[in-house]
């Protein structure tokens, strides 16, 4: 059995995210360590903004809960054990991607490969958050030079309702015009049925590639209002948060975002998609507040996916973390064995 440890790190923001559910500057983050035969395997947790900023503690109790009742001897049991222990999910994906990075570092291959996958080819989204329109035109350029990324996801749902949802996108799609990229939508669930059918075509309008989550969860039974005669597509994040909340979103979106840290690791992340595949939709990948250990575990399956926003990590002062290469756009994992990321002062 690898031997269990973790470390805290309290990881800040470069620019506060703003979204429908609160604002995030920062936030304690837990690292875990899986030792064996001389070989370490590192994962990550991290907690979704406007959540609990005590998650590392609940996390790591959790974790070694479970690691003095012994850890079964495969990943997929560790991961099922975890779920009957009602860990939470971050805590969980910390400790999973851990042992698959074990996993591949004792294969000696680099994740992606052990995956069966090729490295991702679909550049990822950078994030603008609900901001005043003079913010939104000065921070929409920097982010978008500092990472030279391809596509910029814009977020609304702003409280003060979709008359500022459309001035901040206007804002941020004039700030990246001279950039040539493609822009998305997340409302975080902030509209209302009636907002959101006018806020989509009206976006449609005004080059929005699709957009995610514009009901709140639990309104699902809503989106088929939505879905028929859309004009770009749908894609859903919070409502569907493991594997068995695919068939319930089918045939009423185009597609389902999974976040590593919403579905406890790489494992059912990988069981999300292929249930997505069986019932014909497309997959996206986000993060929360991850550093660079996280997200590469999200790229090491980015070869599956129709799109990605694995951004988190451009927006942290300093990454604590390493590993990753920006490559015409795309976040791509080294030739190295494991996820290929490590924290720099482990």
């Amino acid at each position: 059995m690898p031997k269990i440890t973790v470390k805290h790190v309290q990881v800040t923001k470069l620019y506060p995210l703003a979204i429908s559910r609160g604002v995030s500057t920062g936030s304690r983050n837990l690292f875990v360590f899986a030792e064996e035969d001389g070989l370490v395997g590192v994962g990550e947790c991290a907690p979704g903004t406007g959540y609990d900023e005590t998650l590392a503690a609940i996390a790591e109790s959790q974790i070694m809960e479970l690691v003095s009742n012994g850890l079964p001897h495969s990943i997929e049991k560790t991961w099922r054990k975890a779920r009957e222990m009602n860990m939470d999910a971050s805590a969980l994906a910390a400790l999973d991607i851990a042992l698959w990075d074990l996993l591949a570092k004792k294969a000696n291959m680099p994740l992606y490969k052990m995956l069966g996958l090729c490295k991702p080819h679909v550049p990822t989204s950078v994030t603008i958050g609900i901001n005043p329109v003079d913010v939104i035109l000065e921070r929409v350029p920097d982010i978008l030079y500092k990472s030279q990324a391809k596509c910029l996801k814009i977020k609304l749902g702003s409280p003060d309702g979709i008359e500022r949802d459309k001035e901040n996108y206007e804002a941020a799609r004039k700030a990246a015009k001279p950039f040539n990229v493609k822009l998305r939508v997340d409302a975080n669930g902030g509209w209302s049925v009636e907002d959101a059918k006018h806020m989509i075509q009206w976006l449609a309008d005004r080059e929005a590639d699709y957009v995610e989550q514009p009901l709140a969860e639990g309104q699902e039974k809503e989106l088929p209002k939505l879905f028929d005669g859309r004009p770009i597509p749908i894609f859903v994040d919070e409502s569907c948060r493991w594997s068995k909340d695919v068939p319930t979103v089918a045939g009423a979106v185009d597609g389902v975002n999974m976040k590593l840290m919403k579905c406890g690791g790489l494992t059912e992340a990988l069981r999300i998609v292929a249930t997505a595949r069986a019932h014909g939709l497309k997959t996206m990948i986000g993060c929360m507040g991850e550093s660079s250990v996280a997200i590469a575990a999200g790229a090491a399956m980015g070869g599956l996916l129709d799109h990605i926003d694995l951004d988190s990590h451009f927006n942290l002062n300093p990454d604590p973390a390493a590993g990753l290469e920006m490559i015409d756009g795309v976040v791509t994992p080294r030739d190295v064995p494991g996820h290929g990321a490590y924290l720099k002062n482990a």
